[in-house]
């Protein structure tokens, strides 16, 4: 039997699902922050001795290639004493940490060698060629990639419902839930998704077309 569309519910639901985006959009922002930082260490890391670039290499492979669920229930059975929020935010910026430090690797391959050369020629330490000469180039090259992943990241964070937090698409499904009104419910949370990711979408790529990617 056909259930009739009940319209009302968007007003009731509206400010739960507010508040639930405001984790959604908390655990996003912090998460991509840690994310860039853990990336860019991971990328410089793997530029370094062989004793530091294997082991690195080889846990951001398994990290990669481990599904960001098993990644989260399984921090959080093995973490019972944080706040899962906590455990959210720190699973997803190890688990994006790991792409972003991909984009990273490209942007600073892309850095001519002849600054590199121009780098030792004029007696640069190791840190300062970073900083200086590096760095400023290799970010520049990857902002709009970061920026997608930062995307991808907020897609995701329904995963965090897994491990009780209460971001948008949890306080969705206890909504609806209690009221039987799924389809209404789950289309308004949908929709709030599109409207908060589509303009910075449009954002990245036209931040990707300014730097000539």
């Amino acid at each position: 039997m056909n259930q009739e569309w009940k319209w009302d519910v968007w007003g009731d639901v509206f400010p739960t699902l507010l508040d639930g985006f405001w984790i959604t959009l908390l655990a996003t922002v912090l998460g991509s922050l840690l994310a860039a930082v853990l990336g860019l260490l991971v990328a410089m890391a793997t530029r370094g001795p062989a004793w530091l670039r294997v082991p690195v290499r080889a846990v951001a492979e398994f990290i990669r290639s481990t599904p960001l669920l098993v990644q989260l229930v399984g921090a959080f059975a093995l973490f019972n004493t944080v706040s899962a929020l906590t455990i959210g935010i720190v699973v997803l910026g190890v688990h994006y940490s790991t792409y972003m430090s991909e984009a990273y690797r490209a942007g600073i391959d892309a850095v001519p060698k002849g600054q590199w050369e121009a780098a030792r020629a004029l007696s640069l330490s190791p840190g300062r060629t970073w900083r200086a000469v590096i760095l400023p180039q290799a970010v520049r090259n990857v902002l709009p990639a970061l920026g997608n992943y930062a995307i991808a990241m907020f897609k995701e964070t329904p995963l965090l419902a897994a491990i009780t937090v209460g971001e948008m698409v949890y306080e969705a499904r206890e909504y609806a839930s209690a009221h039987f009104v799924y389809a209404e419910v789950f289309t308004l949370a949908g929709l709030i998704f599109l409207v908060a990711s589509y303009p910075t979408s449009l954002l990245m790529r036209k931040l990707e077309n300014r730097l000539g990617h």
